[in-house]
């Protein structure tokens, strides 16, 4: 199913393109929770630390293929909404061929430099065998991630949610079924989890790769296509870049956080792995809708419909308010049912820190959903340096704090918790001023 955001009711409309986008997203959520729940349930908790703090760098690293197929993926609905598939076609020849070389060379750098990420992310002593096993393992998605997230952004930009969808719904149920196999009956441990994951994430990349070009003919490069147009080329460098930079500053910053909760201990580890799956699963709903709002604004934007963008912004923002607001109240009240998904209820040190954590951060989701929905619009209006400019402010603070409110005794690592929501603050404040000072004067005239 397609939609064509530029005409029709615009609320129904971005909420009926949102939720495929939310629905295969938890389902892309599913392959970490599987993980970490076998793992934590069958493996123990250094285990559990390994593959939490896991997470966190391969989150990083995978953020920056993810920006550049998000922001070729606003390129490409820019295109499409102006009605020029010859362009489209072109655009997705240059932005294909390089990203598949910049994923290409990720993955030979981060297995050539594996030994270093460790040592810098303070991981344990007790931990660091685990956590390079799964790594060695696991990084051979890198190049299955790329292909899933570019035809599944190819997809969206053309205003087909759904298809995704299909591709990480069996994705994710075969990983599950692989994790019980690898871990449960062929005791391969940490590694058995590990093949699992990247097991499905290929079966959804290759997949998906091969529905697209079948299905969408118009969409497949001809040789007049595969040429270097300077002015489009820059175009989807600009966004495609500045996109992958916003992404991975974003999650660097992650990391640099989990390196500093790695020292405190395993205890704080293991929790810190739980409630982030938790965490990232409660508002993962509310950044999908921000991209759902992103390809509204590209296409419109490339239609040059400034009043329709306009009324989006009303209806989006309202729509993410009420949403956060709700998971917020559900966060907070469930925390620790939520906790003793992953962790056993006799481990009451680790479950008491979680708790805090989701309190804390659980209460102010309504400022991750805002930011969303400025990275979207600035992305979709051809103003990536915007989203960049909010990240380092977002991170930035949270960085900096989580360091110097951590180091006072008195509070310790509830420092960490209290620097997300204040920089989530920071950069809202920001982002709107910016949006009502010039951005929305700058839309494209009407047609």
């Amino acid at each position: 199913m397609q939609y064509n955001l530029t005409k029709g009711p615009i609320t129904l409309n971005i909420l009926r393109f949102a939720l495929p986008l939310m629905c295969g997203n938890l389902l892309q959520q599913t392959y970490n929770i599987a993980d970490t729940w076998i793992v934590s349930r069958f493996l123990g908790a250094n285990a559990l630390a390994a593959v939490g703090s896991s997470y966190a760098l391969m989150i990083f690293l995978t953020s920056i293929i993810l920006g550049l197929c998000m922001g070729s993926g606003a390129a490409m609905a820019m295109q499409y909404g102006s009605g020029q598939l010859d362009k489209l076609r072109r655009c997705i020849f240059m932005s294909f061929s390089l990203i598949a070389a910049a994923a290409l060379a990720l993955n030979i750098g981060v297995y050539l430099g594996l030994g270093h990420i460790l040592h810098w992310l303070c991981v344990p002593i007790e931990v660091q065998p685990l956590m390079s096993v799964y790594l060695k393992i696991i990084f051979a998605g890198i190049m299955a991630t790329f292909l899933y997230n570019y035809f599944a952004n190819l997809l969206n930009a053309v205003g087909n949610s759904v298809t995704p969808l299909y591709f990480l719904a069996v994705a994710a149920l075969g990983n599950i079924g692989l994790d019980l196999l690898f871990v449960l009956v062929f005791k391969w441990g940490v590694g058995g989890a590990a093949w699992a994951t990247i097991a499905a994430q290929f079966l959804a990349g290759i997949g998906i790769a091969i529905y697209t070009l079948n299905k969408f003919p118009q969409l497949r490069p001809q040789r007049v296509d595969m040429c270097w147009d300077k002015a489009d080329l820059a175009s989807i460098v600009n966004l495609s870049v500045m996109t992958s930079v916003q992404q991975s500053i974003m999650n660097f910053g992650i990391l640099l956080v989990q390196g500093l909760v790695n020292s405190f201990g395993t205890v704080v580890m293991a929790a810190f792995a739980a409630a982030v799956k938790i965490d990232s699963f409660a508002y993962m709903p509310v950044q999908d809708f921000g991209n759902a709002f992103s390809t509204y604004v590209a296409q419109n934007y490339g239609a040059k419909q400034p009043e329709r963008i306009r009324l989006g912004i009303r209806s989006a923002a309202l729509t993410s308010a009420v949403f956060c607001l709700l998971i917020s109240i559900l966060v907070f009240t469930f925390a620790q049912p939520l906790m003793q998904i992953f962790i056993d209820p006799q481990e009451k040190d680790i479950i008491t820190v979680g708790i805090q954590y989701l309190r804390i951060e659980g209460a102010c989701y309504i400022g991750i959903g805002i930011l969303f929905l400025l990275y979207g619009y600035y992305r979709a209006v051809n103003m990536p340096s915007m989203s960049v400019i909010l990240t380092v402010a977002s991170l930035g603070t949270r960085v900096v704090l989580a360091y110097a409110l951590s180091a006072i005794p008195a509070i310790g690592v509830v420092g960490i918790w209290l620097s997300v929501p204040i920089g989530w603050a920071l950069a809202d404040i920001i982002g709107i001023a910016y949006y009502f000072m010039r951005s929305r004067k700058q839309l494209p005239a009407a047609t």
